[in-house]
């Protein structure tokens, strides 16, 4: 039988036996205790699956990540301890020193950051392409090199939407997969994976934790990308592995579970990016009430674009569910549960303007974070993106003057009346 959204939100990933706890226990413990050594042995070696230390896995971890992978639609996942480390790890499980990768332009600065100049100095080189670039301008970007293609579904903060269809073919005539960033829609709102892409990253910190009480990352694998069939461009995979005496990643573990084992047995081993138990428990508690917060954050999101696109002190709006939105036809494509509650928009005045309606707003929290059940605000090119020069920042589509405020699922009117007194005390 299959089940709805929000059915899954509620009770997928863990399923209790006769007796067993009703809810996801969290298991806080960093080791498991074995009888003997040729057992601890056989999980070491890949041949068995199991625990034994939770920096690799552990149970609690195990049933959230297979709830997102569940509602993701994608056949395995695994939980990181930030959506940086899910970005990190999902790209460099596939591409490292001497490769390249070809990115959306239109990131969150921390990704950008990741790609444009961390990574850089790890050997791997970044293309960046414009989101609606043209598709003679997408192919060009492609290299011999080249082991993947990333974007955001919905770009922090210039909200542009990726048109994941037209990516995930160019990726896949290239010989790449497309891995995407599906933080802001979450999967109520998007499913990438029905589009084309091969690989899905969340911040769950943001919408699907949505209570600012935990720091996490996600990584879902489609199982369907056939690293066998490039086999020269991912030896990674396809290869033996002699650190786990000649495992061949591709072939033991299929096309299911090949990506997130190797990202698992090797990066976690050797990072330790790990999430907490109590973490992934709480991440947990948000993700069985997603379906019902993602409509709110929704209904606010539009009501307030509609109320700034109106409103005599704001330059402009940027919201894709918003009608005559630059983004709006590829919104009603891909965003077919809502477009989020993360509004974008330049208050008349410019940046100055921007601060003061920011510091005259009482409901309305500056914080650094987005996607929260607490509405919040922020000025991303003095914060988030501060370290992107002007080109970068206009690259990414942001402005000076630009505003980005996350609804929460507070009552809209209340919103609505907070937005207005600020703006007219600027």
């Amino acid at each position: 039988m299959s089940e709805s959204i929000g059915t899954t939100c509620v009770q997928g990933g863990y399923r209790p036996g006769d007796g067993e706890p009703r809810q996801i226990p969290i298991y806080q413990s960093t080791t498991w205790k074995f009888d003997t050594s040729e057992h601890m042995g056989r999980l070491f070696d890949l041949e068995e699956s199991g625990y034994f230390y939770t920096r690799l896995a552990n149970p609690t971890n195990d049933a959230v990540a297979a709830k997102i992978a569940e509602l993701e639609g994608g056949t395995a996942a695994m939980l990181t301890s930030s959506g940086q480390a899910a970005n990190f790890f999902a790209v460099f499980n596939i591409a490292g020193c001497g490769d390249h990768v070809v990115a959306s332009s239109a990131l969150y600065g921390g990704t950008y950051n990741l790609l444009a100049n961390t990574m850089r100095r790890m050997g791997l080189e970044c293309t960046f392409v414009a989101p609606d670039c043209t598709d003679e301008e997408l192919e060009a970007a492609f290299r011999p090199n080249t082991k993947a293609v990333f974007g955001e579904t919905v770009a922090n903060p210039a909200l542009a939407v990726l048109d994941i269809e037209r990516f995930a073919q160019a990726a896949h005539t290239n010989g790449v997969p497309l891995i995407v960033d599906n933080t802001f829609p979450t999967p109520v709102n998007c499913r990438p994976i029905e589009w084309g892409a091969d690989i899905v990253t969340h911040s769950t910190t943001k919408y699907m934790d949505g209570h600012g009480a935990s720091v996490g990352g996600a990584i879902v694998d489609a199982g369907r990308f056939d690293w066998l069939a490039h086999a020269e461009r991912f030896p990674g995979l396809t290869q033996p592995d002699e650190s786990y005496h000649g495992v061949v990643y591709a072939e033991r573990f299929g096309l299911e579970g090949a990506f997130i084992t190797k990202a698992t047995a090797q990066l976690m081993r050797d990072f330790g990016c790990s999430q907490s138990p109590q973490s992934a428990y709480l991440i947990n508690l948000g993700l069985e009430s997603l379906h019902l917060r993602m409509a709110q954050h929704n209904k606010n999101g539009l009501a307030l674009a509609e109320h700034l696109a109106a409103h005599p002190k704001v330059a402009w709006v940027r919201y894709p569910g918003l009608p005559g939105d630059s983004q709006h036809e590829l919104a009603q494509k891909y965003l077919t549960g809502g477009a989020s509650g993360v509004v974008s928009f330049g208050v008349a005045g410019g940046r100055a303007a921007a601060e003061a309606f920011m510091a005259n707003l009482k409901l309305a929290q500056i914080a650094t974070h987005v996607a929260d059940a607490r509405t919040c605000v922020l000025h991303p090119a003095n914060a988030t993106h501060r370290q992107m020069n002007d080109a970068e920042l206009a690259a990414a589509g942001i402005t000076p003057d630009l505003v980005r405020l996350s609804c929460g699922i507070e009552a809209t009117e209340d919103l609505i009346a907070d937005v207005d007194q600020a703006l007219a005390a600027v």
